[in-house]
């Protein structure tokens, strides 16, 4: 009895405190209570993301005595297999969740089993109301209620919230004890993020990129629309897409945001950097001639323009209208390397820009100390051998339409709380100035004049002011360039204030023509005219001068269908030299200024060069000096008026068909 009253005493009074604790513990059975997500919105508060209850079973494995038996009742439910469930069933574990986002069917058919050991609760599950709309941008979130790609990822800790815990005493049975302790922490909710996405915009850049898509065979098309004054991401529309709420069943390749995530040549949408990077240095202005003729050999190779055209002299205005190759890696190699990757580098290119979205990459950019490089510089004046992002190109296209100012991009505009009170607010960040105000006035000049008058006219809109870029870039594959191409355009409106800049990409169309200014500018027209319309941009009205002249259009581009309805429409004839499908150039140039009745001369794709003669016109009439050389499937530029006085090449030259003749007239 001695020895029985001294052990009480001990466990009673010595380790009373410690035993009840832990008596306490094996009676309470505490149950994660998972905080609300917070919701994901677009700009103007549409719900793009949110957290909805949904049933999950979960077992408790030290009540089950009949593994197998249970296991074979609940497999025709669930989607696991008996032998996978029986681990389950079998596990060491307080509790092992079986399944999760459960339908209402299904739970109800598993509470009438009235399984000993298996519980039915509702776990929050993310749903996504607008389907695919932004899918790449908004990302998923796992069944464990965890953000996994795109924002649901990148703001994880934003909006998860913290979870709650409630815990009950419960017997071994774990039935509940009448009257036992309840222990309950409340979980707090996540908070909200507001997007800088519009809908409606994303919803107009989805509908025509899958229309571009679709008609253009193309592996994969984007479009990506930026506010050019604040870096705000407007848009970011991906085809082929997918929805969030089964994103199990498309790949995680196909999920990618490849606006941030992957890089490629730009080609000659890369060409208003080198523009600008020239302007600024003072090497070139708007009428500094070049001399472009089918191929440059510098660096111990050739630079060459698509389809081997040969655009003779012409000035710098005229090469970025026609998008000359040589031209532009003149320019490059006249700057030198250290020169121009400062420039490349103050544009945005060869670093990531800081954007609020995982898995953004530098880009490839040449570096500067590069012995025996000439050639690679060379060619990264036209955007050959330079890899960027598509977030890079139009943020670095956007600093050109606000003056100068690289913005850093975002996704995020402001974050709220669970009752909607303002935590985060997002402002706009300049990340570097690579040009002045007037430098970048200059680009924006050239760039509307690539629509206006050059190879790009299919972007321009009535009553907005477009300017922009084309790009028909190679696709390299295995160290050399194949038969793959991207085409793309960049520009932004209106030009003299603009409020939308915006990108269209489309990876290896598979049709005919499929050139930047065809596939990808008619698609960027679409896109720009009804956001403009949307944001209430008004229209400039367009003054039409009362003149016996009319100004020559643009029919660069079109097919010969399209471009003889346009010259009937203002009242002109034309002749036609080749067998192409597409006007590649015509004389007199867009704009300018011609009496009724002219014919203008359009010239299409000649196919592979051949050499011609070059036949003398001195002497002769404007008209017919230019007929004379069409017939000899050459192109003619026309300077001053009267007969014809000099020309360049001189006669008897030997040139490629289709290469330019300059022909100065005198009265």
């Amino acid at each position: 009895m001695l020895l029985l009253v001294v052990r009480l005493a001990y466990l009673q009074i010595y380790r009373g405190e410690e035993l009840a604790l832990r008596a306490t513990a094996q009676r309470m059975r505490p149950q994660t209570i998972d905080a609300q997500r917070g919701r994901i919105l677009d700009r103007n508060y549409k719900t793009l993301a949110v957290s909805v209850g949904a049933d999950a079973v979960y077992a408790l494995p030290e009540s089950i005595r009949d593994v197998v038996g249970t296991a074979r009742q609940l497999a025709p439910y669930l989607s696991v297999s008996e032998e996978e469930l029986r681990k389950l069933l079998s596990s060491k574990s307080t509790s092992v969740w079986l399944a999760r986002g459960l339908t209402v069917e299904t739970a109800e058919a598993i509470r009438k089993l009235g399984l000993p050991g298996i519980r039915i609760v509702q776990r929050p599950q993310r749903y996504y109301p607008q389907g695919s709309l932004a899918a790449h941008v908004v990302g998923i979130a796992g069944t464990d209620n965890q953000g996994l790609e795109g924002i649901e990822y990148f703001y994880e800790e934003i909006l998860r919230g913290r979870p709650g815990q409630q815990a009950t005493e419960r017997d071994a049975a774990q039935r509940s004890i009448p009257g036992g302790e309840t222990q309950f922490v409340p979980p707090e909710p996540g908070h909200d993020v507001v997007l800088t996405i519009d809908t409606v915009i994303q919803y107009i850049a989805e509908t025509r990129i899958q229309q571009a898509v679709i008609s253009s065979k193309s592996e994969r098309g984007l479009v990506l629309a930026m506010n050019p004054k604040t870096g705000e991401i407007l848009a970011n529309a991906i085809y082929p897409t997918f929805d969030p709420n089964y994103y199990q069943e498309v790949s995680a390749e196909r999920r990618r945001n490849v606006a941030v995530t992957d890089q490629y040549e730009p080609g000659s949408t890369f060409k208003f950097v080198t523009a600008a990077a020239a302007l600024d240095l003072g090497i070139t202005d708007y009428n500094r001639t070049f001399e472009s003729g089918v191929a440059w050999e510098v660096g111990g190779g050739k630079v060459r323009n698509l389809n081997g055209q040969s655009f003779g002299s012409l000035t710098f205005r005229e090469a970025i209208e026609r998008s000359d190759n040589i031209t532009f890696a003149k320019l490059s190699v006249e700057m030198g390397p250290q020169s121009f990757h400062r420039y490349i580098q103050s544009f945005g290119f060869g670093r990531r820009l800081g954007v609020d979205f995982p898995g953004e990459i530098a880009g490839t950019v040449l570096s500067p100390n590069r012995t025996g490089a000439t050639l690679q510089w060379a060619n990264t004046g036209f955007g050959q051998g330079i890899a960027v992002t598509p977030l890079q190109l139009l943020s670095a296209m956007s600093a050109v339409a606000n003056g100068g100012s690289l913005m850093k991009p975002y996704f995020v505009k402001e974050i709220l709380d669970a009752h909607g009170k303002l935590v985060q607010k997002s402002q706009p960040e300049v990340l570097d100035t690579p040009v002045d105000t007037e430098t970048a006035r200059a680009v924006s000049e050239l760039l509307r004049s690539v629509v206006a008058n050059g190879n790009g006219n299919r972007a321009d809109i009535p009553g907005y002011h477009v300017a922009g870029k084309t790009g028909t870039a190679e696709v390299p594959e295995g160290g050399a360039y194949g038969n793959d191409i991207i085409a793309s355009f960049v520009g932004f409106a209106p030009v003299d204030d603009p409020a939308l800049a915006i990108l269209v990409v489309l990876y290896k169309p598979k049709v005919e023509s499929a050139y930047g200014g065809v596939l990808a500018a008619p698609v960027f027209k679409e896109i720009m005219e009804e956001s403009l319309e949307y944001l209430g941009i008004k229209r400039r009205e367009e003054v039409r001068r009362r003149s016996s002249l009319t100004s020559v259009p643009n029919v660069i581009n079109l097919s010969r269908q399209e471009a003889q309805a346009r010259l009937a429409q203002d009242g002109l004839f034309w002749t036609m030299e080749g067998e192409g499908t597409l006007v590649t150039d015509q004389t007199p140039r867009p704009g300018v200024q011609v009496p009724a009745q002219t014919t203008v001369h359009l010239y299409f794709d000649l196919g592979e060069p051949e050499d011609v003669e070059v036949p003398s016109v001195l002497g002769l009439s404007m008209f017919d000096a230019s007929a004379k050389l069409s017939a000899a499937g050459l192109r003619v530029r026309v300077v001053g008026s009267g007969v014809a006085a000099q020309q360049s090449p001189g006669a008897g030259a030997r040139v490629p068909k289709g290469s330019l003749v300059e022909v100065r007239f005198e009265l």
